[in-house]
């Protein structure tokens, strides 16, 4: 169990970091390169923002729950 307890929270760390470099800044981000950059003046953002938005809480919520994994195994064993 410690051994993929490990292995998630690196995995999701690294998943993490390049889901928040992804996402667009004031000045435009990496998310410009695969084809974020050409968008309509609407105000709303698009389908593909939303669903890295999605996937971004989704991974920072299972690396929170790898982290409280850790925690606990540290506690009790």
């Amino acid at each position: 169990m410690d051994l993929f307890l490990d292995i998630l929270l690196v995995a999701t760390s690294l998943l993490l970091l390049l889901l928040v470099l992804l996402h667009r800044a004031k000045g435009g981000g990496l998310s410009s390169l695969f084809g974020g950059g050409v968008q309509s003046s609407l105000s709303g953002s698009t389908v593909v923002e939303k669903n890295l938005d999605r996937l971004t809480v989704f991974t920072g919520v299972v690396w929170l729950i790898a982290i409280l994994g850790i925690g606990l195994e540290i506690k009790y064993s």
